[in-house]
């Protein structure tokens, strides 16, 4: 059984966490993600023009935040979901199928692209199995999806502490600062209990951990 944590707290206090939920939606977080790779700290670009790398962005953009974005407006114009904020576990099970097809493309693309840097087929497998967790787990719970971006988005940074020699302390420690916020904004503001986002944040991290552990 779940029960949920949701606390008390005054409106600007909500109004904020709101406000967080929104700027860390899950489909923004990879987003954040890939930005993070292509133009951040890392080296793994380093010697990638800047053509290539804002394609490599426009990529992402397209098949992993645009398409996932129009066919869920297009399932609540049909009447397949009731609302955008997707509150039940079945209308979640809509969600997750769209976007696992999506995710596993542009990991696909990713990985077959010549002179694309692996860290970026990386970064979409890890989404993708984060993603088909959540699409299991939720027979049984609803999974937060927020705790499971920003649970990618921390091991991801994680990860990449062992595959470049940038210095990105000061990341790591923004990333863990970002999921904390999700996870109390989560809480503030969501039907979800503690569990749910626990093991959100959990799938996310693990998810990158496997894709940077199996993928050469």
């Amino acid at each position: 059984m779940s029960y949920t944590t949701q606390i008390p707290a005054p409106p600007l206090l909500r109004y904020t966490a709101s406000l967080i939920s929104w700027l860390f939606h899950p489909l923004l977080l990879g987003l954040y993600m890939c930005i993070y790779l292509v133009y951040g700290q890392s080296d793994y670009f380093i010697g990638i023009g800047a053509k290539d790398r804002g394609q490599t962005v426009l990529i992402y953009i397209i098949n992993s935040v645009f398409f996932p974005l129009v066919a869920v407006l297009l399932c609540k114009a049909l009447g397949f979901i009731q609302s955008l904020y997707l509150n039940t576990q079945k209308e979640r099970i809509i969600l997750y199928s769209i976007t696992m097809i999506f995710f596993f493309w542009t990991f696909y693309v990713f990985n077959n692209k010549p002179g694309m840097p692996p860290v970026m087929a990386k970064m979409a497998l890890g989404i993708f199995l984060a993603v088909s967790t959540d699409f299991v787990a939720n027979i049984y719970f609803k999974i937060s999806m927020h705790a499971t971006g920003a649970g990618g988005l921390a091991g991801l940074l994680v990860m990449t502490l062992f595959t470049s020699s940038a210095f990105i302390s000061y990341p790591i420690a923004i990333a863990i600062l970002i999921a904390g916020l999700v996870c109390t904004a989560r809480l503030l503001v969501s039907d979800h209990s503690m569990k749910e986002i626990v093991m959100g944040l959990a799938s996310g991290f693990l998810g990158q951990w496997l894709a940077f552990s199996f993928l050469s």
